[in-house]
């Protein structure tokens, strides 16, 4: 229990920290999959995925999506809408997806890959920060949020802020496809990235940078671990409609 005390201490104090001289109390681990009763201690209340970083390479990723162990079941969801229905397709298409997801776990999935793959001009990405969140309190509502891990596959982030907004609310792990695309494009142009540096230290480099800032963004508010921060939701919600505030960043 001292683990899970000491990430409620953090939430609850939460003066400014220093992510550097405090790193040693910090962490950026991430665990996916169906969690237990908090009060109880079983051997099955091991049976989670860690993650050693929120931020998950391609090939990491699908290492989950194809995972075949006792515990574990991962299934991916199209996070899209039809462009020719606007936003009444939009707001369908994100029902649909909630149904989707509460039904699967019913069914035995605990991995839940959110996917923005396969854009076109008829089908536009549903914002992964409205689909994470909306998914993440419709699971809360029918009690069934422990149940499973929400991973994000999505072309949107590339920076710190929109990482810890996901992670904020509710997604336990994320793959920025088209930020490491963008990566290869620009050491494949030569023209931004120093000559020496391959598609490979490029992408390394960009996982430390990000593992920084978010142990940073973290420490702002006190916070020392991301399992404290994921689903913490420390923002404010400014010029939002309060009906979708209320249903997909509830509170």
């Amino acid at each position: 229990l001292y683990d899970y005390f000491k990430q409620l201490f953090a939430q609850v104090t939460n003066p400014a920290m220093d992510s550097i001289n405090e790193g040693t109390v910090m962490a950026l681990y991430s665990t996916l999959g169906s969690e237990k009763n908090l009060l109880e201690e079983t051997p099955e209340h091991a049976r989670l995925l860690r993650c050693d970083r929120p931020i998950l390479t391609n090939d990491e990723l699908e290492r989950i999506r194809q995972l075949e162990r006792p515990g574990f079941e991962a299934r991916t969801f199209p996070a899209l809408f039809k462009v020719s229905e606007g936003g009444e397709g939009l707001r369908g298409a994100l029902e649909d997806l909630c149904r989707r997801v509460e039904d699967a776990i019913a069914e035995g999935a605990n991995l839940i890959i959110l996917s923005d793959r396969g854009v076109s001009p008829a089908e536009a990405p549903i914002p992964m920060l409205l689909a994470t969140g909306a998914v993440h309190h419709h699971l809360v509502r029918e009690e069934l949020r422990t149940q499973c891990g929400i991973i994000c596959e999505t072309g949107e982030p590339r920076d710190v802020a929109q990482f810890a907004l996901l992670i904020g609310y509710g997604a336990g792990a994320i793959n920025p496809y088209l930020a490491f695309e963008t990566i290869g494009d620009l050491i494949d142009d030569g023209t931004f990235i120093p000559e020496g540096i391959d598609r490979d230290e490029g992408i390394r480099n960009y996982l430390k940078a990000c593992d920084k800032g978010l142990l940073k963004t973290m420490a702002k508010m006190g916070i020392s671990t991301l399992q404290s921060y994921r689903g913490a939701q420390i923002f404010e919600a400014v010029g939002l409609d309060r009906g979708l505030v209320a249903q997909c960043f509830t509170g």
